[in-house]
């Protein structure tokens, strides 16, 4: 369980960057090289090489050299992990904020309705 949380918390830091979360996003679409990633970012490509070092390390990315090109995948299991932890956590608050509303409900029926009118 250590080794998940240690590798959750790498992923969430490694998307703490807007960079990097450009970066996924290109991904998402499909492979790409690491030059053709680094276009749109407007950042040297020694620092989308560091960027891509930080998303690999965590898992969300992959990436080989064939010659001179290296072409980056994304790792989707890696980040299915990510979305199940979030997801437990919206499942955990609708049910308590599910059961807010039913006491909210439950008080209020409970008060009588004093409703006077006024002349």
């Amino acid at each position: 369980m250590l080794n998940q949380t240690d590798q959750l918390d790498r992923m969430f830091t490694a998307l703490a960057d807007g960079n990097r979360r450009a970066m996924i996003d290109r991904l998402s679409r499909g492979d790409t090289s690491v030059s053709d990633m680094a276009a749109p970012l407007g950042i040297s490509l020694p620092a989308v090489m560091q960027h891509l070092a930080i998303l690999e390390d965590c898992g969300l990315v992959t990436s080989r050299k064939v010659g001179r090109v290296r072409t980056c995948s994304l790792d989707t299991a890696a980040l299915s992990q990510a979305e199940q932890w979030l997801n437990q956590r919206r499942e955990y608050w609708n049910q308590r904020l599910d059961r807010l509303g039913e006491m909210l409900l439950e008080t209020s029926s409970e008060k009588p309705q004093n409703r006077e009118t006024k002349k």
